[in-house]
C-alpha cells in the first residue's frame, strides 16, 4: 500500500498535469496563436496582437477557469454521493438536481412560446435561463430534503431522487412534443453543455458557489470516513447521521446546481473520476480523496474540452457529448473488471 508520502508526491504529480493541461487548452483554438505569444499574453511581458490578446483573455482562458471548476465541483459531488449511499454507481445528479435544472430552462425556453417579441427575448436571455436552471434544481432539492427529514433510510432517498427526476423529465418531455421546432432546438444546444460561453462576472460566481461547496464538503471528511463502516457504526460513534446527510446533501446542490446553471448539464464526470483516482490512489481516506479528485475532476474536463475542440478542425463537439463518450466506456470497464470498489 502506498505511503502517506506517495500520496503526496501522486499529489503533486495531479497538480502538474492539470497545469500541463491548462495551458494546452489555452493553446488550442480555431485561431492559431504561437505559444511564445500566448505566453507573452498570460504574463504581461510585451506588447502583443491585440486580437489575441482578447481571445486568450477574454475566452480561452475564462473556459480553462470554468472546465476546472466544472471538472473538479462534479467529482467532488460525485464521491460525496457515493460516499452517502455507499453505492459506486451514485453520481451528483441522483438526487435529481439535473432534471430539476432542465425543466426550470425548459419552462423558460419552451415557454416563451406564449409571448411575442420582445418579451420572449428577454425571457430567453442568458440570466434568465440560469436562474431558471437554479431555481429548479432549487426546488427539487427542497423536495429532497423535506423527504430525508422524514425518512431514516438513506436508500429510500436516492430512490425519491430518481423519482423526481424521471417525473420532471415526463414534464419536459410533454413540453418538447407541444413546442415549437425553434424552441426545441434551443433547449437541446443548452442541454449539449458549454464551457466557452461564460464571462469574468460570470466564472467570479460560479466560483464562490463552487468555493461554498468544497468548505461544506471538506468540514464533513471525518463524518465521511465513518460514514464508510455503515451508518450504525457512525451513530455508535456519536455521528449525527441526519446533519451529516443534510450537510453533505447541500454541498452536493451547491456544486452541482450552480454548474449545471452555468455550464449546462454535464455527464458522467461525477461517476466516473472518483473510480478512476481510486485506481491511481487506492485509499477510502477522504483526506486524500477529495484534493485527488478535485485534481482528477479538473484534469478529465479539460481533457474533454481539448478532445471538444477536435485540434486541427474548425468545429468543436459538445461537450456533454465528449464526457458520455469517455466517461460511460470507464464506468462499462470498471464494471467488466470486476474491481473491489471501496465501501
Amino acid at each position: 500500500m502506498p505511503t502517506a508520502k506517495n500520496y503526496k508526491a501522486l499529489l503533486v504529480i495531479l497538480v502538474f498535469v492539470m497545469i500541463f493541461m491548462a495551458l494546452l487548452n489555452v493553446s488550442l483554438g480555431s485561431v492559431k496563436i504561437p505559444f511564445k505569444d500566448i505566453f507573452n499574453i498570460l504574463f504581461q511581458q510585451s506588447e502583443t496582437n491585440e486580437s489575441w490578446q482578447y481571445i486568450i483573455l477574454e475566452y480561452r482562458l475564462p473556459k480553462v477557469f470554468t472546465a476546472i471548476l466544472t471538472g473538479s465541483g462534479l467529482a467532488v459531488s460525485g464521491l460525496l454521493m457515493q460516499t452517502l449511499f455507499r453505492n459506486p454507481l451514485a453520481g451528483p445528479y441522483v438526487l435529481g438536481l439535473s432534471s430539476g435544472a432542465s425543466l426550470g430552462v425548459a419552462l423558460v425556453i419552451m415557454g416563451a412560446t406564449f409571448f411575442g417579441g420582445t418579451a420572449a427575448a428577454i425571457l430567453v436571455s442568458k440570466w434568465s435561463l440560469v436562474i431558471a436552471s437554479s431555481l429548479g434544481s432549487l426546488l427539487v432539492l427542497l423536495a429532497v430534503l423535506m423527504a430525508s427529514a422524514k425518512l431514516r433510510d438513506t436508500m429510500a432517498i436516492l430512490i425519491i431522487g430518481l423519482m423526481f427526476a424521471s417525473l420532471t423529465a415526463a414534464v419536459v418531455s410533454v413540453l418538447a412534443y407541444f413546442s415549437p421546432a425553434a424552441q426545441l432546438q434551443q433547449y437541446i444546444f443548452w442541454s449539449f453543455g458549454s464551457l466557452g460561453n461564460l464571462s469574468w462576472q460570470e466564472v467570479a460566481i460560479l466560483s464562490c458557489f463552487w468555493f461554498l461547496g468544497i468548505l461544506i464538503a471538506i468540514s464533513c471528511i471525518k463524518n465521511l470516513n465513518t460514514l464508510l463502516l455503515g451508518e450504525q457504526y457512525a451513530r455508535s460513534l456519536g455521528v449525527k447521521i441526519s446533519r451529516n446527510r443534510f450537510l453533505i446533501i447541500i454541498a452536493t446542490s451547491l456544486l452541482a446546481g450552480s454548474i449545471t446553471a452555468f455550464a449546462g448539464p454535464i455527464a458522467f464526470v461525477g461517476l466516473a473520476v472518483p473510480h478512476l483516482i481510486r485506481q491511481v490512489i487506492p485509499t477510502n481516506d477522504h483526506r486524500t480523496l477529495i484534493p485527488s479528485v478535485i485534481l482528477g475532476g479538473a484534469i478529465l474536463m479539460l481533457a474533454c474540452d481539448i478532445a471538444a475542440q477536435m485540434p486541427g478542425s474548425e468545429y468543436t463537439l459538445p461537450i456533454n457529448a465528449i464526457t458520455s463518450l469517455i466517461g460511460a466506456p470507464v464506468v462499462i470497464w470498471l464494471l467488466i473488471r470486476k474491481q473491489k470498489f471501496i465501501f
